[in-house]
């Protein structure tokens, strides 16, 4: 039997309560978020979600309800797991020798969905140094990059230098034939390369914070 718009809410809802709070909905707040003043509705709603294999119920329990599939399957759905490719300097150009990031072996970085949307083109980077303090990304902070060739002014890039073959994280500006590339820390002086000389890599989307 196909779950109508209202009982497909409802399962909606449990599930991400459930995950948000790790313990389910009660029937009231089941029908406070999907509009049911009744709590009877709410019951038969439920009594279907039951029947259909959705859900257990344990009705002299005030929270007895529990999702059928493994919250661990469900929450793996909305993991997203970011390849963490290498690192990348904050501070003066790092030299990367063969290829333009040093990878991890194996490792990522989880997030959940409603921080990264998507998932082609995500990666991240370890990053090293303390030219960008003032953008609250410190030492060994991870940055979640967005695969792109392009920057707009101000955006917060990691670029490649073509001929010193260096890899940098800084704010990108276009000036004529010139790029900047401006730290933000007030000890440091901005970086300027012929525009030529510069490939943009990525974006930085998200920045996680290592607390020591």
């Amino acid at each position: 039997m196909a779950l109508s718009e209202r009982q497909q809410r409802i399962l909606e809802f449990i599930r991400r309560f459930t995950l948000e709070n790790e313990y389910p909905p009660t029937i009231r707040e089941i029908g406070e978020a999907v509009g049911i003043s009744s709590t009877s509705v709410v019951n038969y709603n439920l009594n279907i979600l039951q029947r259909e294999g959705h859900i257990l119920r344990s009705k002299e329990v005030s929270r007895g309800i529990r999702l059928r599939e493994g919250l661990k399957e469900l929450a793996s759905r909305h993991i997203v797991k970011v390849p963490l490719l290498g690192r990348i300097a904050a501070g003066l150009p790092i030299p990367v020798p063969d290829s333009d990031f040093s990878p991890f072996a194996g490792e990522s970085v989880e997030l959940t969905r409603d921080i990264v949307k998507e998932e082609e083109g995500i990666y991240a980077l370890e990053v090293r140094g303390d030219s960008m303090i003032d953008a609250l990304i410190n030492d060994g902070d991870i940055v979640v990059m967005k695969h792109q060739q392009e920057a707009n002014n101000g955006e917060l890039v990691a670029v490649w230098l073509k001929d010193e073959k260096e890899t940098t994280l800084k704010r990108f500006y276009h000036e004529g034939r010139r790029v900047r590339l401006q730290p933000a820390n007030p000890t440091m002086e901005p970086i300027y390369v012929d525009a030529s000389n510069v490939a943009v890599q990525g974006k930085v989307i998200v920045v996680i914070r290592q607390l020591s």
